[in-house]
This record gives structure tokens, C-alpha cells and sequence, in this order.
């Protein structure tokens, strides 16, 4: 008898399972109901997009669909529900010269007019500046889209520090150091040359002193000390000087990919330690190796047309563009680009490695970035999506798409806010 109760027993325990499993199986319809509430209730932050040079113009009005090419426009954003975006003054590497400063201040101080020109008088009703983490909570409260500031090559400030104050003035919340090519303030992940077979030649050694000046200088005004671009000794270096957290814009895992601009685990490490985050970019080639001959096509195309920034694709007539617009799209075609999965897979091994509260999620669009399944902002959900499949929850995801920056960003605030270099300034 005690054997048949015992087999009654497991039967119906079996049964009960496999009716449970039955019962709450959830469909593929399911999970993209439930995918989709996740990502309207977060705050989704993409730390990296870059604006062009005629930002804000009648040839770049960000509320109508933009010349091909550009990523990001804000109906595309309300389309995808890619909440808030960092803006980026951006200016290519050039000569260590007083002329090359001068210029390249100029360059982006007419890229941060742009911005206040799009926020506040073209379109305030639907994009509005915010300078603090909690105007990001406030301004996306109010069904405004929110524009951010990030400053990408510390190279416009030459040697005088104080400008850090300007950018600071003007909105800038997150200063990375270098770009491609070494500067005044620190080595580079890469040289000009942008040749991987080596790695670029130190010009410092990591930071230089005028480097770890502004590294302080930051801290003190209350902007977010960035890595990424940063040789491994000079993030290593950003890091260990910095009082308050530091991030990495837009970077990919060294772990997944061997990539120059992709962050070592010691870099990760560093960063977990200091408090900060590190935010994983849908660029195709840090993401994962391109196939030999699709990268001495995309080379040889790139020499064609005399393209060696990407904003010179600016300089090109209607008629080049258009023939290197349709030379891209048959290399394209023969060699798709990188996927929401592999993306998904750097913010997997990030996570792992130094935690969810540490991991955070950059396009770097119109700015070589975009990758199958999120091309554009209006592709954004489908990031949101591949995590759920993942079995992030709706906090972990909360972290990821924004609040682990946010964080970050309040933190430098508070120490700013101590800081009596600030108080003097009159700014807290």
C-alpha cells in the first residue's frame, strides 16, 4: 500500500508540474507585451550620439526625417522610446599647436550653440536641456524628450584649464579626454593611423599632468570624468585620480572582443571600484571581428572618397554621396553588421564581471555606431527586448538603460557640491 501511495503521489506531483509548465508557459506574443511595458516604464539613456556639423539648420531640422545616415531625429526617438540622449560636442584630433586649440574651440563651441539653439528656441516644447539627473526625471515626467551634453576630446581646451568651466556653463556633463589620436592631456586607445596590428605608441605614458588637472577640475565643477577613447594606462590613470565615479561613454568588453577602444577587465574592475559605469556601444567592429574582406572593402571605399572622420562625409557633393551611399549598401549587404545579440553579449559579460549596477548602454550613432536590429533610435526597443529574453527583470533593466548613470551623475554633483572651488564659483 505504501508503495502505491508513493507512486500516486509522484504521478501526481509530475502531473502538477507539467500543468504548471503548460499553464504559465509564456508566449512569444507575451513576452513582447511584457518586453514593451519594461521599456515604457524605464528611463532609457543613450550616453553617445553624435550631432552633425549643420545640427539644428535647415539642412538638419531634428523634428523632420534627416538626410540618410543620420540615426537620430525626435520622432524617431518617440517611435522607439529612446527617452534621453547625450548630445556630443565633438572635435577630431589635430595639431598640439595654439592655432589647432583655437580652432577646435571654435568648432565646438558652435556645436554646443547648436544644441541650445535646437532646445531652446526651434523646439522647447519638445526637447529640453537638462544639467542635472534629476531634471532627466523631471523633463522625461513631462513627455519631453531630454537632451544631455557629453564633450568627446578633451583636445578644445589646449592648455588652459579654466575652459572646463565654459563647457561646464554651457551643459557639458561628461568630459572624455581623448579621441583617436594622442593629445595635451593624455595617450590614446588608438593613433591616427587607426592601425590595429599594434598598439599606438605613448606619447605620456598615460595621463599627463595638464591631464590630471582637469581631471580635478571636473570633480571640482561637477562633470563626469570619461575613458572612453582613453589609453588603458591613461583610464587607469582618469581613474585613479578622480574623487568622484567615472564612466565610460560608449566603449565595448575586451572579454568578448579584442578591440583597442574596448575596456580591459582590469579597466572594469577599476571602474566598479570607483563606483562608476561603464556603457556598452552597438558599434559593429567593437562588438565583434569583421570578416578580412569586408574591412579592406570598407577601407577602400573610405580612401575613395577621402574619408578619414566622419565628418567629412560632410564635405562630399550630392552626386559623391550618393555613389558612397550605394557602394556602402552592396558591402553591407554582402557583410551584414553585428547584431542586438552581440551587443547583449558585451553587457552579459560586463555584468558578470563587475555587476548590474555598473553597465549601461550606448549607441554612439552618427557616429559610425548602429548595428542590425537597432540602426536608429526608433530600433530601440529591440535592445529592451533581447534583455527580457535574457531574463533581466524590470530593475535590472531600469539600471542598465539609464539609472545606473544617473547615479553616477548625482554622484559627481554631491561631490562637486562639496567641493569649495564650486562654492566660490558661485554654482552650488
Amino acid at each position: 500500500m505504501k508503495f502505491k501511495a508513493l507512486l500516486l503521489t509522484t504521478a501526481i506531483l509530475f502531473s502538477s508540474a507539467a500543468w504548471a509548465e503548460t499553464a504559465w508557459a509564456e508566449t512569444d506574443a507575451e513576452l513582447i507585451a511584457r518586453a514593451r511595458g519594461i521599456h515604457d516604464r524605464v528611463i532609457t539613456v543613450d550616453t553617445h550620439v553624435d550631432i552633425p556639423p549643420n545640427y539644428g539648420s535647415e539642412a538638419y531640422d531634428p523634428m523632420k526625417p534627416g538626410p540618410r545616415g543620420q540615426q537620430v531625429h525626435i520622432p524617431t526617438q518617440i517611435e522607439g522610446g529612446l527617452d534621453a540622449t547625450f548630445l556630443i560636442v565633438y572635435v577630431g584630433q589635430g595639431e598640439l599647436s595654439t592655432i589647432g586649440y583655437a580652432s577646435a574651440l571654435s568648432d565646438a563651441m558652435i556645436k554646443f550653440a547648436a544644441i541650445h539653439k535646437v532646445a531652446e528656441k526651434m523646439y522647447p516644447d519638445k526637447i529640453e536641456i537638462a544639467y542635472t539627473a534629476d531634471d532627466v526625471r523631471r523633463i522625461n515626467a513631462a513627455g519631453k524628450k531630454v537632451a544631455l551634453i557629453g564633450i568627446e576630446n578633451g583636445y578644445p581646451i589646449g592648455e588652459d584649464i579654466d575652459l572646463i568651466d565654459l563647457f561646464y556653463d554651457y551643459g557639458g556633463r561628461y568630459f572624455g579626454h581623448t579621441h583617436i589620436g594622442h593629445n595635451q592631456l593624455g595617450d590614446s586607445s588608438m593613433d591616427l593611423s587607426r592601425n590595429l596590428s599594434e598598439p599606438a605608441k605613448p606619447l605620456h605614458g598615460g595621463l599627463s599632468a595638464l591631464g590630471k588637472e582637469a581631471v580635478k577640475r571636473c570633480n571640482q565643477v561637477g562633470i563626469m570624468n570619461d575613458i572612453s577613447h582613453a589609453g588603458k594606462q591613461t583610464a587607469l590613470d582618469i581613474i585613479a585620480a578622480s574623487k568622484a565615479p567615472v564612466i565610460a561613454s560608449h566603449s565595448g568588453a575586451k572579454g568578448v572582443f579584442d578591440h583597442p577602444r574596448n575596456l580591459s577587465d582590469e579597466e572594469l574592475l577599476a571602474l566598479k571600484k570607483n563606483n562608476g559605469v561603464a556603457q556598452m556601444v552597438a558599434f559593429d567592429t567593437y562588438l565583434r571581428a569583421v570578416p578580412k574582406d569586408k574591412a579592406a572593402a570598407s577601407k577602400a571605399l573610405l580612401e575613395e572618397f577621402n574619408i578619414k572622420e566622419m565628418s567629412d562625409m560632410g564635405k562630399l557633393t550630392p552626386d559623391q554621396l550618393k555613389a558612397y551611399r550605394a557602394k556602402a549598401d552592396e558591402i553591407e549587404l554582402k557583410w551584414p553588421k553585428a547584431g542586438v545579440k552581440d551587443l547583449a553579449d558585451h553587457i552579459d559579460y560586463t555584468v558578470k564581471l563587475i555587476g548590474v549596477d555598473h553597465v549601461g548602454i550606448a549607441s554612439d550613432f552618427n557616429g559610425g555606431g548602429g548595428i542590425v536590429g537597432w540602426n536608429g533610435a526608433g530600433e530601440t526597443f529591440n535592445v529592451t527586448l533581447e534583455l527580457v529574453k535574457r531574463g533581466y527583470t524590470e530593475d535590472q533593466i531600469a539600471k542598465i538603460w539609464g539609472g545606473n548613470l544617473l547615479r553616477v551623475m548625482a554622484d559627481v554633483e554631491k561631490y562637486a557640491a562639496k567641493t569649495k572651488y564650486n562654492k566660490k564659483r558661485g554654482k552650488v
